[in-house]
């Protein structure tokens, strides 16, 4: 493989590094936003506390 062949694929290793990241950043602030509402709320919408607790959250001030 050529060296450029070898930049583009670390070049996109990281990229997906990075969008993986954001997308456990965002995932646990809105797991945070969801465990300020009542277990009936989240169940009317589909969640279960228990669940949301397993997959983690961050402290963001509301």
């Amino acid at each position: 493989m050529s060296f450029f062949g070898e930049v583009r694929r670390a070049t996109r290793t990281g990229f997906d590094r990075m969008i993986s990241a954001r997308e456990r950043q965002a995932r646990r602030y809105v797991n945070s936003a969801l465990l300020h509402l009542d277990d009936a709320t989240l169940a009317r919408a589909g969640y279960n506390r228990k669940d949301i607790e397993k997959q983690g959250s961050a402290f963001y001030p509301l």
